[in-house]
């Protein structure tokens, strides 16, 4: 694959990058492999985006509109354990998500839904950080600089609503050549979530994405429309990536 080449290269080479996270988190309650991950990004009315969000968040637009997109990718879990890490699970997921400001203004991820085929894992992001996740069939293939990424939702309903992305992995975003829009969709270190009427966030630390161009080869998705929001409009603004470790912080109210 690809990326395979030089993504340590690209890491060591950006440790000043503008999508460097600004905090770190000290003591993780868990560590995260996000891998062979694509962002898909569509623009959408602020409007739209707005009525289906709590109260509490405030979406964020880029040249006046805001941004939804769809992150297929393999998720890898584990736990600090002494100096290293202790992984324990490995499965598929796909989120759908969309960028908001708290009150305070601190901008961050809102998701609509992440599916995951791992159900002891659905299970626990439901329970511990009220997570809209859902158990879903998954796969993910990588032939060559192709990606495909399949999901059929299982549970909680609506069952059947399914995705199929397939992407062609492009050149490297050289150092200094990714834009303003490039970080706003990627460089993202809070995530909120709701627990009944309010909401709490969680920090997500990690050193910056090396990124790729993509293609999109198909994307037949229905799980952005499973979410309330518009069916998409264009073709995606697409990012690929190997991946990195990400260190999630606790529950913040």
């Amino acid at each position: 694959m690809p990326w395979e080449r030089d993504a340590g290269q690209v890491s060591s080479a950006r440790l000043i990058d503008p999508a460097a996270c600004p905090f770190e988190v000290d003591r993780p309650v868990m560590v995260h492999r996000w891998e062979q991950l694509t962002f898909l990004h569509w623009r959408f009315e602020p409007e739209a985006v707005q009525a289906v969000l709590p109260r509490s968040l405030t979406v964020e637009t880029f040249d006046g509109s805001a941004w939804v997109g769809l992150v297929p990718f393999l998720m890898g879990v584990g736990v600090p354990w002494g100096d290293s890490v202790r992984w324990f699970a490995r499965f598929c997921e796909t989120n759908v998500r969309t960028y908001v400001t708290d009150a305070a203004g601190r901008p961050g991820i809102w998701f609509f839904s992440l599916d995951a085929a791992d159900l002891t894992a659905v299970v626990a992001a439901r329970v511990t950080y009220r997570l809209p996740y859902f158990w879903s069939a998954m796969s993910l293939r990588a032939t060559g600089e192709r990606m495909e990424y399949t999901c059929r939702r299982r549970w909680p309903g609506p069952k059947g609503v399914r995705s199929r992305v397939v992407v062609d992995i492009g050149p490297l975003f050289e150092p200094g050549t990714l834009g303003a829009l490039d970080h706003y969709l990627t460089a993202r270190w809070r995530l909120y979530s709701r627990v009944g009427t309010r909401h709490r966030s969680a920090r997500a630390a990690h050193a910056p994405w090396p990124l790729y161009r993509g293609t999109a080869v198909d994307v037949s998705d229905e799980l952005v429309t499973a979410a309330g929001l518009p069916a998409p409009a264009g073709d995606p603004l697409i990012h690929c990536s190997p991946g990195v470790t990400v260190r999630i912080g606790r529950p913040e109210r």
